[in-house]
């Protein structure tokens, strides 16, 4: 195993076995080609590390005023989940963990979708709704026999 290396940050490879692409030299462990993990600043930001840590700094600031809006989102009227995985996506497009956390997620969601379409879940999902509009009915019923239906602009002065 080759574990020379000839320029820093460059990551070792394995006897006879060049790295996936040329783009590959520079970046950390755990990010190999096709992974997709890392920063997506442009390269003259990422080249001076001054710069590159203003612009991580932006990108956190602006990705936490989002989901911080899409908190507050979650009990006022507003698309609040939207809003906070638009502002993990913003996190995501500059940190590893944000990049992972959008990952699980996704994969959560298509799992949760795929046994959503499953005829078995399917089935029962409209039986418990079947259930629950039967007995909210018969709870409607029962309010409307025992008060009847009065109008608010009927309703006299007390």
């Amino acid at each position: 195993m080759n574990t020379g290396s000839d320029e820093p940050g460059e990551a070792a490879v394995a006897a006879g076995k060049a790295p996936a692409d040329p783009g590959a030299r520079g970046r950390g462990a755990g990010q190999e080609a096709g992974d997709g993990l890392g920063s997506r600043a442009p390269e003259f930001i990422k080249s001076r590390r001054v710069l590159h840590m203003s612009w991580q700094a932006g990108v956190f600031v602006v990705g936490l005023a989002v989901v911080v809006t899409g908190i507050v989102m979650l009990p006022l009227p507003g698309p609040g989940w939207v809003v906070i995985f638009a502002g993990m996506a913003i996190w995501a497009t500059e940190f590893v963990w944000a990049q992972l956390m959008l990952r699980w997620t996704k994969r959560k969601v298509t799992e949760a979708a795929q046994r959503a379409l499953d005829p078995k879940v399917r089935r029962r999902n409209i039986m418990l709704t079947a259930i629950g509009l039967t007995i909210a009915a018969a709870l409607a019923g029962t309010y409307l026999l025992k008060f009847g239906v009065v109008m608010p602009w009927k309703i006299k002065d007390q």
